[in-house]
């Protein structure tokens, strides 16, 4: 039997597999979601600790036929009881079926009893979503949800190559202060190793935003370790308190690439 092999790298996202181990639902005779993949990449994805999808802290919406696999919106959010001292930490996506199942690592700074963010992630098959919270005495609280879509991580780049290299790096902050968010987005064509040329008619390597963080003031709200999972033009749409104070954000990616934007606090050019 061929199992899936993943390999969760200290600060970032791991591999390509070569062979995926096929989920219940996947096989004769059997429909419906299954938990066979999930039972393969626990360990390597979260380590030992129990997950609790009991707690109510945590809320994660997908839809559950896509209508692009490739541009699938993913919305998380947790909100902490009124008077519960603990905060979130980090919060880890995980894409059962994808060929590098941990999508994303958000981490929080000093932690935070409240925050919603958003973003587009590639769906490869039929696959269980799911967003792992860590809140700082250590528990592990889980929401889950099956999204029906195919071909997201294989799925061509929409925008030329020539045009992705030439805007690579320019960033783009909004915020929209009636509803206490912002969004950022960085031009990059997140390539996932799995496309294939047009012209050449061969695989065009990974390359993708592997860290971001953003800032204001000296105050982080947010930062992502990313992989092959996150959609091109890497978008994320979160909490923010607002403020004069401006906003930093910095990104690097898989080749080593460094970018940087500085925007006013409103959001303002």
């Amino acid at each position: 039997m061929n199992r899936r092999v993943v390999s969760i790298l200290p600060f970032g996202l791991a591999l390509l597999c070569a062979t995926a181990f096929p989920s219940l639902a996947q096989q004769g005779g059997v429909t419906g979601p299954s938990e066979a993949t999930w039972a393969e990449i626990r360990t390597a994805a979260i380590g030992e600790r129990p997950t609790d999808e009991q707690s109510g802290l945590l809320m994660l919406n997908a839809p559950s036929r896509a209508e692009d696999a490739a541009l699938v919106p993913i919305e998380l959010a947790f909100k902490l009881p009124d008077g519960d001292a603990r905060r979130v930490i980090a919060l880890t996506l995980i894409i059962d079926e994808n060929p590098a199942p941990v999508g994303a690592r958000f981490r929080f700074g000093e932690g935070k009893a409240a925050f919603a963010l958003s973003t587009r992630v590639r769906v490869n098959s039929y696959s269980f979503v799911r967003a792992i919270a860590e809140t700082s005495d250590g528990r592990l609280h889980m929401a889950k949800t099956y999204v029906k879509a195919a071909g997201g991580c294989s799925a061509p780049a929409v925008k030329d190559p020539a045009e992705a290299r030439a805007n690579l790096g320019e960033m783009r902050f909004r915020v929209f202060a009636p509803r206490g968010e912002a969004q950022v987005q960085i031009r990059h064509p997140n390539y996932s190793g799995l496309q294939m040329d047009q012209v050449t008619r061969l695989y065009t390597p990974a390359w993708y935003v592997e860290t971001l963080s953003v800032t204001q003031g000296a105050q982080p709200i947010f930062s992502l370790e990313g992989g092959i999972s996150i959609s091109e033009d890497p978008t994320f749409r979160f909490s923010y308190p607002g403020g004069s104070q401006p906003v930093t954000v910095d990104a690097k990616d898989t080749e080593g690439r460094v970018f940087r934007g500085s925007f006013p606090g409103s959001g303002a050019s």
